[in-house]
């Protein structure tokens, strides 16, 4: 697969939107693997990309717990150092999802990391084990099971979840049947012994890392296994650590991060002067939403072109999700707000590749179905929507329902990782106050379970994706500095 497939990937991942027989952090010694021969770096397939990414490939164990194994291939880029004098090590770009790729983020978003960290780091991206063009995994979906729509659990519009329980099991059976070997391989924590597989590949002692979202997750199970080979680290818009629920409280956090950023829309929407308008008054936005979304419950529109071929309320209530990740996806909700106003549709949105979804789907689902166990029982997920329905109406019991992970034919090889505040205090978090996506709720739970390692910083803003993003330039300052300097707030501060 070419990096423009790569990138189309990491895009999906980044908008739909997760342990180890270990359980206590292995020491610096304890965890280093073996001797790995240097990397051949060469250009990277694709275009667009800054001249000066290399990529390269690491070997890594199909099942750490079995070193001597089949191995499987991790696909790495970098762009060196800008002075190579000032240089202080490797940064790691921690993608989201799962299902997401960093591969192209050092000439993507790391060019908008201010020179002095630049200077200061080698820039380091993957794909995730599992997502091409490191060794992919497919689970041969039917196609009408790729779609955003089917993969998020979105009731009927009764509350009725008896679809959302076929097509578990449906989808489930498919991974199962075709996902092979490396399909029960995907887990957080497989990805955070790729992660220092990869370290130790590039020669480095230890690692700094800017982990987005999922990688959050991602970053803090690393601090928590390798402790000691951690520099400098920001997490940046957080996920809830619980490793009880894991991808269950993130899938659950919806019903708060929508009602915490859906009021931040609604004033968007009713500003004077605003093209894409929908009400006269902020108020009145909320109930036109759920007007809408009720009346495209008994009437759908017919959207050619579309998954899945119509404009429904659950489509609308998808759409909403999706756009309120950042406020300048405001319009994409608003228009086709006017547009089911008007009994009308938009263009149909494009989507990427079969093949692209394919691939991103099977790495999510095997990372969220091997961290943790979800309930089997038809009536726990019942209770959940019929209650969520009620006391959160905008998402309409989608966050308590059951994903592909109910039916899930094994259970998870390891409990998840339990993160603690065991180890060097080195990791900055920063978080926007409304995020749809991973609520300030759960990333204060994060907070928490970190302990003395961590420092916060909130941002007065909304979106998902806070540094050099949608967060504010306080908060941005003290991320820069940190990842420049070493220097972090002394306590948890509020950015306005």
């Amino acid at each position: 697969m070419g990096m423009q497939k790569t990138r189309a990937a990491a895009a999906l991942a980044a908008a739909s939107a997760a342990l180890l027989s270990l359980s206590t952090p292995l020491t610096a010694s304890a965890a280093a693997p073996p001797a790995t021969p240097a990397l051949a770096w060469s250009a990277c397939a694709g275009s667009g990309l800054d001249p000066r990414q290399q990529c390269a490939t690491v070997q890594v164990p199909l099942d750490h717990a079995d070193p001597d194994g089949p191995r499987i291939d991790i696909a790495v880029s970098r762009i060196p150092s800008e002075k190579p004098a000032a240089r202080r090590g490797a940064l790691f770009l921690i993608p989201g999802g799962p299902g997401g790729s960093s591969l192209g983020d050092p000439s993507g978003k790391g060019q908008k990391l201010p020179q002095e960290v630049r200077d200061a780091y080698d820039l380091i991206g993957f794909a995730p084990r599992g997502l091409a063009p490191s060794t992919a995994v497919d689970c041969g979906l039917e196609r009408g099971d790729l779609a955003a729509l089917r993969l998020r659990p979105w009731p009927a519009p009764d509350g009725s979840i008896d679809g959302n329980l076929a097509d578990a099991r449906r989808m489930a059976d498919a991974c199962a049947r075709n996902g092979g070997e490396l399909i029960k391989h995907l887990s957080t924590a497989d990805e955070a012994r790729d992660i220092d597989r990869v370290r130790a590949a590039l020669g480095e002692r230890r690692i700094s890392a800017w982990g987005v979202s999922y990688g959050t997750y991602v970053g803090a199970v690393y601090g928590e296994l390798f402790p000691h080979r951690t520099d400098r680290v920001v997490l940046d818009s957080n996920d809830d650590p619980d490793p009880a629920r894991v991808s269950r409280a993130w899938l659950a956090g919806h019903e708060r991060g929508v009602e915490d950023t859906f009021p931040d829309f609604a004033a968007w929407a009713a500003a004077p002067g605003n093209p894409d308008r929908v009400a006269r008054r902020a108020a009145d936005v909320r109930p036109l939403f759920l007007r809408l979304a009720a009346r495209l419950d008994r009437e759908p529109i017919p959207w050619p072109g579309a998954h899945p071929g119509e404009l429904n309320g659950n489509v609308l209530r998808h759409t909403m999700l999706e756009s309120l990740n950042a406020p300048a996806r405001y319009p994409v909700l608003a228009r086709l707000m006017r547009a089911a106003g008007d009994g009308t549709v938009p263009p149909a949105p494009a989507t990427p590749p079969e093949a692209v979804l394919q691939n991103v789907t099977a790495v999510g689902a095997g990372t969220i179905c091997n961290d943790v166990a979800w309930p089997a029982s038809a009536a726990a997920y019942e209770k959940g929507v019929a209650e969520s329905r009620v006391k959160y109406p905008l998402t309409a019991g989608m966050p308590r329902n059951a994903m592909l992970c109910a039916a899930w034919p094994s259970p998870p090889r390891q409990p998840a990782v339990r993160i603690t505040g065991r180890g060097p205090s080195n990791i900055l978090l920063v978080q926007n106050a409304r995020d749809v996506a991973t609520p300030l709720a759960g990333a204060l739970k994060l907070r928490e379970a970190l302990g003395r390692r961590a420092v916060m910083v909130t941002n007065d803003a909304t979106g998902h994706n806070a540094y050099l993003a949608n967060g504010t330039a306080c908060g941005d300052r003290a991320v820069s500095r940190f990842l420049a300097t070493g220097e972090r707030p002394a306590r948890d501060v509020r950015c306005d």
